[in-house]
């Protein structure tokens, strides 16, 4: 997903080598998106540590100016204020932000199953769903790299020993 971590600049865009996430954190003085440098080459609890860290000091106050400045794709997360789902504005000159919503019950319908009798068929099922929004700049990227981006997303979300590995 090259085109998710690259930069634009007026017309021009240019690939990044490293992947570097921004956070974007609300503050006193307004959001601020601190970044957690190189996450391709961290481990998930290196991650939450670093996140937890510089969100910390971001509503503070105590950042330093390369600790927010730069970064190659954004995360909003306002799940934890109550809102379920949003959109995101992208951070330019970043290409993409993902905007993730709280976990809500939900009822899930079944599948209908085929040659199963009517009061045989599975029931629907309330399950805890979370709902992730990508904007993304489209002179960058194209909405079939967009949907390859949120399809491993969803796939990693719903398989998360994978992130253990």
């Amino acid at each position: 997903f090259e085109s998710m971590v690259a930069l634009t600049s007026g017309t021009s865009r240019s690939a990044r080598a490293n992947i570097d996430i921004s956070i974007a954190v609300a503050t006193p003085t307004g959001l601020i998106t601190p970044i957690v440098p190189h996450t391709d080459q961290k481990g998930l609890s290196d991650i939450t540590n670093s996140v937890r860290d510089l969100a910390g000091r971001a509503r503070e106050g105590k950042l330093k100016p390369e600790e927010y400045q730069g970064g190659t794709f954004c995360i909003s997360n306002l799940g934890m204020f109550g809102i379920d789902e949003f959109s995101a504005v992208i951070n330019p000159p970043q290409a993409a932000i993902l905007a993730v919503g709280g976990g809500t019950k939900r009822i899930v319908p079944a599948p209908y199953v085929d040659g199963v009798a009517k009061e045989d068929q599975p029931k629907p099922v309330i399950r805890t769903v979370m709902t992730a929004r990508l904007s993304a700049d489209r002179r960058v990227v194209d909405e079939a790299t967009a949907a390859l981006f949120l399809s491993a997303f969803k796939h990693y979300l719903s398989k998360p020993h994978l992130l253990m590995l």
